[in-house]
């Protein structure tokens, strides 16, 4: 089976031109636009044929959405509260709407800006850096459509040795009918350097309960990550946008000697989210350790992609995804753990685990792997999709707990592994609040009969 190319009304030449020239962008990144424009009319929506049957847009219209129309509603107003990170770059469509640096992150020299704020005698690095076409997968459309047509480019910049106790928070508000942001985000990380990072990803804070027949909102966007050797980085990211909106992301890493990245993603909100996470682990002794979460209802869509490439020796992967779906909800969780020739001493283990609330609910879980090197520590993966195990809820309720509140702690407990890693105790918090809020007043357990994915 085949997947036809990406659509996309508002991807044309014309204005991957405008959209360039209005932002002053050097030779070279108009290049490197074009050059991605051309791989997404050539490539598939889904490349890899493995994962091709699962790729669901039925829900997404594309041609709702202008991302490059002028704001129809005031801004929010900036908060110079950090709220105890060591800084905070706030954004919606139309651009930063606060940048604040606390003194921590000031007196360490961290970078935090837009591609065009980066200062005249390190555009030379920031070619570097994104300049040769590599830092996002060139077999998926979905990435060459950010690398394409992004409105916002964002480097987080921690020199060499820098390290910083406080997290970085990246705030993303928006949600308007009709209206999008697609967004590239380079987080760049010197030898030895050390950083968290809080991804808020939030509907636009106007009250306004969406309307089905109203046009849909798009958020797309990218974190593209280089680690240096020895550096060590956290991601925490919360995922509650609007109803109505379309919400894509690709992450991509690439790891250096005895490099440390540690992803805990979360996503709650939006009509429809697609992820993909590629990982490079490149130099010996790199380790990545990634937990992802998926929470559904109603007739949202949950497509959790994942790539994990071992590439240098003694390297070692440690991913995990869950999902929780209610309703009419979906999700399609699928991830390749490849082991280079190169690779000897490989560490990787691939779970992908789904929990079925309702009857009509569906999962799909699909690891896969790819082994060139027979000298390695352990490769592995495990997979199930399914109902809450009954005899786990049979013993909360033997200790006094009703069905419903056993069912609700199960399922908590399930997705705790991602709330424990948050680094902000007020955004942990939160995430258990979104978390409990999606839980309905009833639920009804599904039967043997739909614990396989349609």
């Amino acid at each position: 089976m085949s997947v036809a190319p990406l659509k996309l009304p508002f991807l044309t030449e014309e204005q991957v031109r405008v959209t360039s020239q209005s932002l002053g962008e050097p030779a070279w990144l108009l290049d490197e636009r074009l050059d991605a424009l051309g791989r997404v009319g050539r490539l598939p929506a889904e490349s890899n044929q493995l994962f091709t049957p699962y790729l669901d847009l039925r829900q997404v219209r594309f041609a709702d959405v202008d991302p490059y129309a002028p704001a129809a509603r005031p801004r929010p107003q900036a908060a110079t509260d950090l709220e105890g990170a060591a800084a905070l770059l706030h954004v919606d469509e139309d651009g930063i709407v606060e940048r604040v640096l606390g003194p921590e992150a000031a007196a360490a020299g961290l970078k935090i800006g837009t591609f065009g704020d980066v200062p005249s005698d390190s555009r030379q690095l920031l070619r570097t850096w994104i300049g040769d076409g590599s830092t996002l997968p060139s077999d998926d459309a979905f990435a060459q459509v950010a690398r394409a047509a992004f409105t916002l480019g964002i480097v987080v910049h921690v020199p060499d040795g820098v390290r910083l106790e406080r997290p970085i928070v990246l705030r993303s508000t928006l949600g308007a009918a009709g209206r999008g942001l697609i967004v590239r985000t380079l987080i760049v990380l010197g030898e030895g350097a050390r950083a968290s990072i809080l991804e808020e990803q939030l509907p636009a804070a106007d009250g306004t309960p969406h309307d089905p027949q109203a046009a849909q909102s798009l958020w797309w966007g990218t974190s593209e990550v280089r680690l240096g050797d020895g550096a060590s980085l956290d991601v925490a990211s919360i995922q509650d946008f609007g109803a109505g909106t379309v919400a894509i992301v690709n992450r991509d890493a690439r790891l250096g000697r005895d490099a440390a990245l540690r992803w805990s993603l979360a996503s709650i909100g939006s009509l429809f989210h697609k992820s993909r996470i590629d990982n490079r682990l490149e130099g010996r002794g790199s380790s990545v350790h990634q937990v992802e979460i998926g929470f559904g209802s109603g007739a949202q869509i949950f497509d959790l992609t994942s790539y994990t490439r071992h590439i240098g020796e003694d390297t070692t992967g440690d991913l995990l995804s869950k999902g929780v779906f209610l309703d009419r909800s979906r999700g399609y969780i699928k991830g390749l753990i490849q082991i280079n020739q190169t690779a000897r001493g490989t560490d990787s283990f691939l779970g992908e685990f789904s929990m079925l609330l309702d009857r009509k609910a569906r999962s799909v879980t699909i690891p896969s792997l790819e082994i060139d090197q027979p000298d390695v520590r352990r490769a592995a993966h495990s997979s199930s999709a399914g109902p809450i195990d009954e005899s786990q809820v049979f013993y909360l309720m033997s200790r006094g707990i009703d069905r419903e509140t056993a069912r609700k702690q199960i399922v908590l407990g399930f997705l705790e592994p991602v709330v424990s890693r948050v680094p902000l105790a007020r955004a942990q918090e939160h995430l258990r609040e979104l978390l409990e809020q999606k839980w309905p007043a009833t639920a009804s357990a599904p039967t043997a009969e739909t614990q396989t994915a349609a």
